[in-house]
């Protein structure tokens, strides 16, 4: 589709300078910029490729001052970065996606909203729910009783096993898995494992975005729970009966044991581990790397390490790593040392 300057600025309420008819067909990046694009200026350290971006539209800061001439028409909002984003959405929604592949399998019994795009190989099974403006891309797999609500898309190859729930606005991305089972054997008396039904579910809320090739177990008993506003990065493993909170975000390659409960509005890096059986307060942030072994209870919390401390502790601990080898150096200089003046006053003749 294509847009003008004047009409983005007026579905942004922006400002425009420059040529208000100049029109766009796709985005680009500032410094990969060419006509007919639409960049953004939202990062100062990219500040020197606005002038000499080839981009016909920069969406700017209201506050950018120019130091040289800029040949691209600006477009001046509160928030660049905010702006993109919002400008991306309108664009997707723009983009309908409707009607029903001729080779996916859909059970008779499975009941599907208005307005809905189901792609090829898409497999339905029997009592599936999907509500209005729902987007499978082809491969997805939705066991029985599996329930979607409106406005989600999956995209392709992801699978969802029997009797989960995902809500309203979510985005689920490729390879990701809902509802395997949980990592549950007991150990028997000739030292084999057992394997224990895991007869739980996956229920995920409204507005969830969840990454490629994550791994969310069904609980043993009960539920594992994703509530709304969560933002899963991609290769995440999210074991059985684990609760994330609101809001809380968590970046790549993090493992999450089972029964742990993380509480809102928390700020997880990528790599992290916790161990199972843990409570996680509201507002914790936690570093990249990091083992969380036990309860954090103090909201607002900032943590680093394995195991996990404070922020400030961490990097007093880093210093002083960083000075163990001369530390060694000087103790067993010391150790020489001290072995000498007892050698010589305990055997005042020698």
């Amino acid at each position: 589709m294509e847009f003008t300057a004047e009409k983005i600025a007026a579905f942004l309420g922006g400002r425009v300078e420059g040529d208000s008819q100049v029109t766009v067909t796709t985005v680009s990046k500032i410094e990969e910029g060419f006509a007919g694009s639409l960049s953004f200026l939202a990062n100062p350290k990219y500040t020197p490729y606005i002038y000499t971006t080839k981009a016909s539209i920069v969406l700017v800061n209201n506050d950018f001052v120019p130091e040289h001439p800029i040949s691209a028409t600006l477009v001046r909002v509160p928030d660049a970065y905010k702006a993109i984003a919002q400008l991306l959405e309108f664009y997707n929604q723009t983009v309908e996606k409707s009607g029903i592949s001729e080779k996916a399998a859909l059970h008779e019994t499975a009941k599907i909203g208005e307005k809905c795009f189901i792609g090829d190989f898409v497999s339905v099974a029997s009592n599936v729910v999907i509500g209005s403006n729902v987007i499978l891309y082809p491969g997805v797999v939705l066991s029985e009783n599996v329930e979607i609500g409106n406005n989600t898309t999956l995209y392709s190859n992801v699978s969802v096993y029997k009797d989960c729930k995902i809500g309203s606005d979510c985005i689920i991305h490729s390879g990701t898995v809902i509802g395997s089972d949980g990592f549950g054997f007991a150990p028997q008396e000739n030292s084999a494992y057992k394997k224990i039904p895991q007869a739980g579910n996956v229920i995920i809320e409204n507005n969830v975005e969840i990454g490629a090739n994550c791994s969310i177990d069904r609980a043993t008993i009960g539920s594992t729970i994703i509530r709304s506003g969560v933002k899963l990065d991609n290769l995440i493993q999210v074991a059985h009966n684990v609760e994330i909170g609101e809001n809380t975000v968590i970046a790549a390659l993090t493992g999450i044991s089972g029964s742990t409960k993380i509480g809102k509005f928390n700020m997880i890096g990528g790599q992290v581990g916790f161990a199972g059986h843990l409570k996680i307060t509201d507002n914790v942030k936690i570093g990249a790397q990091s083992g969380v072994h036990r309860d954090v209870e103090q909201k607002g919390a900032i943590l680093q390490g394995s195991p996990v401390t404070s922020m400030r502790d961490f990097y007093r601990s880093s210093l002083l790593f960083s000075k163990l080898p001369e530390m060694q150096t000087r103790i067993n200089e010391l150790e020489r040392k001290l072995e000498q003046f007892l050698t010589k006053n305990l055997n005042p003749n020698e």
